[in-house]
């Protein structure tokens, strides 16, 4: 398989993981308040996460749960709730040295799971195994090629978000500057909960 076949999926991938949501607004966050090192076990769960919902696509399980409406409703209201959650957390917390709210960064399982609850992130997996299946001879190799290529494309993305969060925070001086920066973050995360719940 050429470069330029893989070419269209790596784009692709790359504009679903670099455009500003819910992972790369947390990873913000963490970058700024943990630094990059402690951040790598959220970041290895968005990109683990992703990975493995475009694997499940690309073998059909994505079909079957954008078949069920009320599944569907489950997973936005739970992701909602979770993501509202961590939003008060970020609104809530100070300078990294004063934090009560953020005592640690959020972990691995937490960054599987808040994939795995969107229903977004299922339609955009789902698109991309339908548009991207020509790529592969079966369902197996497809959802390897998918899985792979948005694990390390979403690490990547997410990565940057993360760097450009830690170096924000040597910018931040005074405890107004980090509410704010905290009450925006917060605040993007919210906004990020609203195209969840339209189609």
């Amino acid at each position: 398989m050429s470069t330029e076949s893989l070419l269209p999926l790596m784009l692709f991938a790359l504009v679903s993981t670099i455009t500003p949501g819910g992972a790369t607004t947390l990873a913000t966050a963490s970058g700024a308040h943990f630094g990059f090192r402690r951040s790598i076990p959220v970041m290895t769960g968005f990109a683990f996460g992703l990975g493995s919902m475009a694997c499940a696509a690309a073998a059909g399980l994505g079909g079957v749960l954008m078949a069920l409406p009320m599944l569907q409703i489950v997973m936005k209201a739970l992701g909602t709730l979770y993501l509202i959650w961590l939003a008060v957390r970020i609104g809530r917390s100070g300078e990294p040295h004063h934090a009560r709210e953020m005592t640690k960064p959020t972990g691995f399982v937490a960054g599987v799971w808040m994939l795995w609850h969107n229903p977004k992130g299922w339609a955009m997996t789902i698109s991309a195994a339908a548009s991207f299946a020509a790529l592969a001879t079966g369902p197996f190799r497809l959802a390897i090629l998918l899985g792979s290529t948005f694990c390390l494309i979403a690490a990547f993305s997410l990565a940057i978000w993360c760097i450009l969060g830690h170096m924000l925070a040597r910018l931040l001086k005074t405890r107004w500057q980090w509410r704010a920066i905290n009450i925006a973050l917060a605040g993007l995360l919210v906004i990020s909960i609203v195209p969840m719940w339209y189609d």
